[in-house]
């Protein structure tokens, strides 16, 4: 099972992640697919808002892979764009993370290998004319399902 949702601009995916971000706990784990450009960051920086974190607190941790936000809930930010192997991923302890007790966000997940989450939702994020963008849901496991079924699209 999947859902889908069109944003038609920047403003609408932000207001989307705020949304999500009140359906999630610590533990759980949101995977973000698609091409350069397509709104990844953009999501995150909405989850962060509605966790409570200010509107520049997010920054795309390109070059240093991980942004840790530490909050009432914490937030763990991956990007993974520069990662190569798993044996890169294993060097700064993404296993730590996944499974630690902050929410994580991971960009560029299909790049996660054998790290990637049995328990986890899944966003696959495509570019549309303009602003617009082209989100599809998947929850994998108990949790991804459960998250799955509150999103209100």
């Amino acid at each position: 099972m999947h859902k889908e949702f069109l944003s038609p601009s920047t403003y609408a995916t932000l207001k989307f992640g705020k949304q999500l971000a009140r359906l999630l706990k610590p533990k759980d784990i949101i995977c973000l697919l698609g091409d350069l450009g397509c709104g990844k960051t953009v999501l995150t920086k909405g989850i962060a808002q509605g966790l409570g974190f200010g509107k520049n607190a997010v920054s795309s941790p390109t070059f240093t892979f991980l942004n840790v936000y530490e909050g009432k809930k914490d937030l763990y930010h991956f990007d993974l764009y520069r990662i190569e192997s798993d044996r890169e991923l294993a060097g700064i302890g993404v296993e730590d993370f996944l499974y630690g007790q902050g929410i994580c966000v991971v960009e560029w997940a299909d790049k996660l290998g054998a790290f990637m989450p049995k328990e986890c939702l899944k966003i696959v994020i495509t570019h549309k004319a303009g602003e617009k963008r082209h989100m599809t849901f998947y929850g994998h496991g108990d949790r991804g399902c459960a998250i799955l079924e509150m999103i209100k699209v």
